[in-house]
């Protein structure tokens, strides 16, 4: 598995994690942290990933909830909620990587950690939002 992979899926814990407790999210990932530290060849890109979405939340479930007809984000499992914020994060701050890369980590992770929907449920809402922003980088006016 690659390193990328493994900040991915323990990034994928830490939100899940966060989204699941009573404290603020910036505590409940401390204390994730505190008890589950990334391995230190995946910490960089664990740490960017958890910070990312923390920091760009609101636009980043705005983009996945103009996108998921007939969901609302609150009622997504917190698994495909989590997996497609880190995929739309990387979207929008990681241009170093490429969306289909993105997609297909997000649908194999979700294979991996979420229902026998999550992976066909994930790729449909990512690739609207790849398309989104693929749309707005041609026409930056549109």
């Amino acid at each position: 598995m690659s390193r990328r992979r493994r900040a991915r899926e323990h990034a994928l814990k830490a939100l899940f994690s966060a989204d699941a407790s009573r404290l603020p999210p910036r505590e409940a990932l401390d204390l994730f942290v505190s008890h589950h530290p990334p391995d230190p060849g995946v910490a960089d890109f664990f740490h960017r990933l958890v910070d990312g979405v923390c920091e760009n939340r609101e636009r980043i479930d705005s983009l996945i909830q103009k996108h998921s007809k007939n969901w609302k984000l609150s009622r997504m499992s917190g698994v495909d909620r989590n997996i497609m914020r880190i995929a739309v994060y990387e979207y929008l701050f990681c241009p170093d990587i490429p969306s289909r890369v993105t997609i297909n980590e997000a649908v194999e992770i979700g294979k991996r950690y979420g229902s026998d929907e999550s992976g066909a449920f994930i790729n449909g809402i990512l690739d609207a939002v790849a398309a989104e922003l693929s749309s707005m980088q041609e026409d930056p006016e549109g």
